[in-house]
């Protein structure tokens, strides 16, 4: 039998702002120039009320004004890590524009690398890197700020040492077991600072050597699971930065099957040939903390996760 529900009808949530903004910034101060390549999205919470239950407008900051100043700032600030120009951004919503109790600035950087030209760094040309994303979310309100820092798209792929065995059974499963194994992923990788210090390493400097902690945890440890291995890069993270409250990581098994050549005579296959399959897939996730973590409020509350 169902429940029918007689409560007034209230507008219980809301949020709005201005989605992927491509920033470019290049510093051409000196002859050698630095780029950073940006897609920028800002989400302003406050008492927009009115504008929902009425169409009254005098509280809403434009999205459009957003945009201009997600470009404004790239000038203005400069881009010197995306975790301090998404900081700068936050800060000026909540600080500058009074509606505004709380500010959400999500950050993806697109790599780019030095050309070389006749064995040298070229000064002002550059070459697309690779397909992994940096993601970044700064969430300021007058009370606090929270800081998840991370990656995507992070392709990784070792050919052996995993294994995966002794699993529950039922009478569906046909999988058989195995102890060597190709292990690949599209690894999302995020941590979220205790505060909004990174420590002496910087935000640049803190990003590069949790990807290295990630690759090297990734290859060294001899896997019995890819639930194991994410525990690992999570726990060793933790390990060496005590300013990391939390690591999250989201693992699809990008699987590889050995491909089949019992129909022919004069092949044979010892894991050598495999088929790689995208579809379906295993998606693996843990979560990895300390226990005095600050508390992480609304630090994984994304912009269209909101709903």
């Amino acid at each position: 039998m169902s429940e029918s529900l007689s409560g007034k009808i209230i507008l219980s949530g809301n949020q709005y702002g201005k989605a992927e903004n491509r920033v470019v910034r290049i510093v051409r101060d000196t002859p050698r120039h630095e780029i950073r390549d940006l897609n920028v999205s800002s989400c302003l919470r406050g008492d927009f009320t009115d504008a929902y239950l009425t169409g009254e407008q005098s509280k809403v900051l434009p999205t459009d004004t957003q945009k201009h100043t997600a470009y404004a700032y790239a000038k203005k600030v400069g881009i010197n890590s995306p975790e301090e120009y998404a900081l700068a951004l936050a800060t000026h919503y909540v600080d500058d524009i009074e509606p505004v109790d709380e500010a959400l600035i999500e950050v993806e950087e697109f790599a780019w690398e030095r050309a070389i030209v006749d064995g040298e760094e070229h000064p002002h040309t550059f070459v697309k890197a690779s397909a992994e994303v940096r993601t970044v979310a700064v969430t300021h309100n007058k009370e606090n700020t929270w800081i998840v820092s991370g990656v995507k798209d992070f392709v990784i792929l070792k050919s052996t040492g995993s294994e995966f065995k002794g699993f529950l059974v039922d009478p569906y499963t046909i999988l058989e077991e195995t102890d060597d194994r190709v292990m690949a992923t599209s690894l999302v990788m995020q941590w979220r600072l205790a505060g909004t210090d990174p420590g002496e390493l910087g935000f640049d400097g803190l990003f590069a050597r949790i990807r290295e902690i990630a690759i090297a945890t990734f290859a060294t440890v001899h896997s019995l699971a890819l639930q194991q291995t994410l525990y690992r890069i999570g726990e060793a993270i933790l390990e060496e930065f005590g300013q990391v409250a939390e690591v999250r990581l989201s693992a699809p098994n990008k699987h590889h099957f050995v491909y089949d050549f019992s129909a022919f005579d004069d092949v044979e296959n010892h894991k050598e040939v495999f088929h790689a399959d995208d579809r379906p897939y295993g998606l693996i996730q843990a979560a990895v903390s300390r226990e005095d973590a600050p508390d992480a409020g609304p630090a994984w509350v994304t912009y269209r996760s909101w709903l």
